[in-house]
């Protein structure tokens, strides 16, 4: 009888952990490509972050009616993501905003110390886009929230040592932006860790394209990573953070107007599941969801296939 023969890979390299929160979540720690436990014997489901807005001005009418109106309040709004299952949050500080309610830091930093402690989750606190605003946010929000670690979105190779000098002061992780650029991943790590942020207090963001929107490249970009980094590429063996909320920006998967592709809702929730489990499979440590249905569809996947029920 013939013997099959082996297909498991043998890997020099493995991921990173980071330690998030109290200390009672991690990420990372990876020793080979994501689901196949051939290879990578850690029963470790990725994380799943639950999107919360402290304005939701323009967020889509689809999305907000399955909060129950608990959207309204960014505390509730959170503390509902943590009964639904999810294991941290992502809030997104876009009222700062000069332009819409320019929200002061210190109220900011109010809202991030009340969601902590409501929780008990880890956040990660990303800011409006101003650069200069951002900067003063997230520095009275790293400021005030010292007993949980945070991470702090987003630094990028044009501005990264301001932040990260925050980031540095009070034991708080950031999130390193590269546009699906594998190299500028790995500059980005360099940078940081030339200036003093330990790879233990580094996430990546290679920039995750939601299906029907460049999915396959970005596939490719984390999946690129991922394998280098297991290869031995150190300045690579940092975990992954992949936005799969883009899936809503998609206008096949909201669209309402042609009643023949059934329910938009429904159709939404399939497209970000499509998306985030594509992310898993590229070597994405925690995806980022704003749908509650399609959470739930990608946490009991991410269990099958990780072996971790």
């Amino acid at each position: 009888m013939t013997d099959i023969p082996t297909v498991s890979e043998k890997y020099n390299g493995e991921i990173g952990e980071v330690v998030l929160g109290k200390g009672d979540y991690r990420a990372g720690n990876a020793k080979g490509m994501p689901f196949l436990s051939f290879e990578n014997p850690l029963k470790r489901r990725p994380m799943i972050a639950g999107e919360v807005l402290d304005d939701i001005t323009d967020y889509p009418k689809l999305a907000a009616d399955m909060f129950d109106g608990r959207e309204k309040d960014p505390v509730e709004w959170a503390l509902m993501w943590k009964q639904l299952g999810a294991d941290m949050i992502c809030l997104r500080l876009i009222s700062t905003d000069p332009g819409r309610e320019n929200t002061s830091p210190e109220d900011s930093a109010a809202l991030v110390k009340r969601i902590s402690e409501k929780t008990g989750l880890p956040i990660m606190v990303c800011g409006c886009g101003v650069p200069e605003k951002d900067i003063e946010t997230l520095t009275a929000v790293s400021n005030a929230v010292r007993d949980s670690r945070l991470i702090l979105s987003k630094v990028d190779e044009s501005d990264y040592k301001r932040l990260s000098t925050v980031a540095m002061a009070n034991n708080h992780l950031v999130l390193a932006f590269s546009n699906l650029d594998i190299n500028l991943a790995k500059q980005m790590n360099i940078l940081l860790t030339d200036f003093g942020v330990q790879k233990s207090d580094i996430m990546m963001d290679p920039l995750m394209a939601a299906l029907g929107m460049g999915l396959d490249y970005s596939y490719s970009v984390n999946e690129r990573i991922r394998l280098a980094a297991l290869n031995g590429d150190r300045m690579l063996q940092v975990p992954m953070i992949c936005d799969c909320t883009s899936a809503w920006s998609v206008s096949d998967a909201t669209n309402d107007d042609d009643p023949s592709m059934g329910d938009p809702l429904h159709r939404v929730t399939w497209w970000e599941v499509m998306t985030a489990m594509s992310a898993l499979m590229s070597g994405a440590d925690i995806v980022i969801m704003r749908g509650p249905g399609a959470m739930d569809m990608v946490k009991v996947y991410a269990e099958e296939l990780t072996g971790a029920i």
